[in-house]
């Protein structure tokens, strides 16, 4: 069976990056199974085989890789707060259970989605290449788990298992649930500071740009890609609190003006954690150790490897998914 045919499995299908790489498999005309916990009518009515099922239902999770040639493993529980527990049990065991289903059933490829704060080290990151350790000491469970499944995934890298890892950075665009949502929401209601001087710079990814790459690395399976991690970004770090400060003028909001040093967010960061594991309270803390650092240190990453093994090329540039998503955020907003 040729690939373009041949049958994939998206775990995390109805997410925001999910649903882009389902959509493009539809269009090769490829037999496409979704895997994810919300129900989907509307990709089931388009001729997609849907599993219900969490990461951590193993049986199910094996199963449903039964007649696939690729796997695009892209669910994950993400969050910069939460029990440890939760996230090993969804990251690492949920894609346990993925490889010991692509092993059962004789699945030829594995596209990983991992994340670029697999190489957490607290300090900024500029240019920074897959050359950098993963991470061991992260003060957030999240980057501590995908780090422990980027790494069992590459070492199940086989001459019948082929498996790549992507570090997509900071996904966004138009109909972005998280990122962008959260920005604006902490804007208006006024609890968003400037922490640091406000000069890090940070890469984002197209949503768009995301699905290229991994259609990319399948296709790049049967060369150099086996068995490496690839940092995936737009090719173009913005200064982050610049980028917010334009999109809220885009949409008519007052920038954010107020700073924090690094070190009074890093304070208290310690202190929410502290009421937030002895009380316990619900939802995230307003500030943790690890967001602090990720808003005020540079987070950007060289895509040289990608661009070299993968052939991967950002299409959607800065400007135009900008542009793209005011104009999606104003069209909500006039619908509300």
């Amino acid at each position: 069976m040729t690939q373009a045919n041949s049958p994939v499995l998206v775990t995390g299908g109805t997410g925001f990056l999910g649903r882009r790489i389902v959509d493009r498999q539809l269009a090769q005309g490829r037999p496409v199974t979704v895997l994810a916990r919300t129900p989907a009518p509307d990709l089931e009515a388009r001729g997609v085989r849907f599993v219900r099922a969490a990461l951590d239902d193993e049986t199910a999770v094996r199963a449903a890789c039964r007649g696939i040639e690729t796997v695009f493993h892209v669910a994950a529980k993400v969050g910069v707060w939460g029990r440890y527990e939760d996230f090993f049990r969804a990251n690492v065991l949920g894609t346990r259970a993925i490889l010991a289903g692509c092993r059962e059933h004789g699945v030829a490829r594995l596209v990983y989605t991992s994340t670029p704060s697999v190489v957490y080290n607290g300090r900024d990151l500029s240019g920074a290449d897959e050359s950098l350790p993963l991470t061991t000491d992260c003060p957030s469970p999240y980057p501590l788990t995908k780090a422990i499944a980027e790494r069992e995934v590459l070492a199940a890298n086989s001459a019948t298992l082929r498996t790549v890892a992507l570090r997509p950075h900071l996904i966004w665009g138009a109909g972005d649930p998280h990122l962008v949502p959260r920005i604006l929401d902490r804007a208006r209601a006024g609890r968003l500071r400037i922490v640091g001087e406000g000069r890090n710079r940070v890469d984002m990814v197209h949503v768009e740009n995301a699905a290229d790459a991994h259609l990319a690395a399948e296709a790049a399976l049967s060369g150099a890609a086996a068995g490496r991690a690839y940092f995936i970004t737009d090719g173009a770090p913005v200064v982050l609190w610049d980028w917010i400060n334009g999109l809220l003028a885009a949409l008519g909001e007052p920038p954010v003006t107020k700073h924090i040093s690094l070190g009074a967010a890093s304070a208290a960061g310690v202190l929410c954690e502290a009421a937030w594991r002895a009380l316990p309270l619900k939802g995230e803390p307003p500030m943790t150790r690890f967001v602090a650092a990720e808003l005020a240190k540079d987070h950007w990453f060289s895509i040289e490897a990608a661009r070299r093994d993968l052939g991967y090329a950002p299409r959607v540039n800065m400007a135009e998914g900008t542009n793209d998503l005011v104009a999606a955020l104003k069209n909500g907003l006039r619908r509300i």
